[in-house]
């Protein structure tokens, strides 16, 4: 057993120097992806958010499957199932993030430019996330959403591969999860547009590595430590929040691999800004954009924990653990995106049903 004193923080803040370089870089967003895809055409974006994904799946259960990766103690396994909190959450989740105009990953990525929006949207979220966590808010989560979370541990636990490997009676999680990754890769590079655009592609690979990094760092210190370790490769909710406690208050313990992921992302985006002369100061227009950008920040603290992540903690980490949570957030999040846009910029937040229903009819 060893003391690895800084070795979390220093490690989570190469792994996030490296996410936050090349997400500057690329303009890589989830919040933009999905406008992207909504009202441009545009499924670039998209593609390369899903190549993270599915590179983090694959590299992640090949570690696992080689015993370098304690996947199965990540918290999105060892969790019941939030049901309730992965719909309610993500959707909290997902039209905050439409006010905002970004999640807070990017947020962060934004505030490496000098976006002091980004700062307002990350103070907010990070306050929300403790609050809901461990705060007022946390009332109400206890009270009304954990209840209803679904223990699958007699089902064989809290993953798409582990279920099946109780169905079937042995273990299928990297099978499941090779055939998962390279349908999904196959439909990402399936646009010769997007195949043709190196930066996307090589944003979505290396992001989806970080992750899958992340899991391999915190499992290894996991077994070498003397102390408990969270193991984790990437969200940006609660490490937020811990985030501000490291700077506002000497809690007795060193930051751990979260709060380094978090700093990170800021100084890679920052040097990418710096490298690229796109560094400026920006802020809120006037009051009512500053209410919208701390009315988005609140929800999604808030919801981000009541889902147990975000669209990287969700959409790319959890995805990469085959978490049953993971789609369940997701399609949430979407959804809830969609509602705000629609109420952004169509004014109503169902008009894409109505849009849909009147192509169905001259169909």
């Amino acid at each position: 057993m060893m003391d690895f004193g800084w070795v979390l923080a220093l490690s989570g803040c190469l792994v996030g120097s490296i996410i936050g370089f090349v997400a500057r870089r690329s303009h890589f967003c989830t919040m933009a992806a999905l406008e992207r895809h909504w009202y441009a055409a545009d499924d670039n974006p998209l593609r390369a958010w899903a190549l993270a994904a599915f590179t983090a799946l694959l590299a992640t259960q090949v570690l696992g499957a080689a015993g370098f990766a304690n996947v199965e103690n990540s918290f999105y396994l060892t969790e019941p199932l939030p049901v309730a909190g992965a719909i309610v959450g993500g959707l909290m989740f997902g039209l905050g993030m439409a006010l905002v105009g970004t999640c807070g990953f990017g947020a962060l990525v934004r505030l490496g430019g000098g976006n002091l929006r980004a700062l307002v949207v990350l103070t907010g979220l990070g306050l929300a996330a403790l609050a809901a966590q461990r705060g007022i808010t946390g009332h109400v989560r206890v009270a009304l959403l954990d209840p209803l979370a679904v223990d699958l541990s007699g089902f064989g636990g809290q993953s798409a591969g582990a279920l099946l490997s109780h169905v079937f009676g042995f273990d299928v999680s990297l099978i499941l999860a090779l055939l998962l990754g390279l349908a999904g890769l196959w439909w990402v590079f399936g646009s010769a547009s997007f195949r043709a655009d190196r930066g996307r592609v090589l944003a979505g690979l290396v992001i989806g590595l970080c992750i899958a990094a992340g899991w391999l760092i915190t499992s290894f210190v996991a077994d070498h430590a003397l102390y408990p370790v969270q193991l984790e490769a990437g969200s940006f909710v609660m490490p937020v929040g811990d985030t501000i406690l490291q700077i506002i208050t000497v809690t007795g313990e060193l930051p751990d691999y979260g709060v380094g992921v978090v700093v990170g992302v800021f100084l890679g985006a920052a040097i990418s800004a710096f490298r690229s002369h796109d560094m400026r100061w920006e802020a809120c227009d006037d009051a009512r954009e500053l209410s919208r950008h701390l009315l988005g920040a609140f929800l999604m603290g808030t919801g981000g924990v009541f889902a147990m992540g975000c669209t990287i903690g969700q959409g790319v980490s959890a995805v990469s653990v085959l978490a049953i949570s993971a789609p369940i957030v997701m399609l949430s999040i979407a959804a809830g995106a969609r509602i705000g846009l629609g109420l952004l910029m169509e004014g109503k937040a169902f008009g894409f049903l109505a849009d849909w229903r009147a192509t169905e009819k001259r169909l």
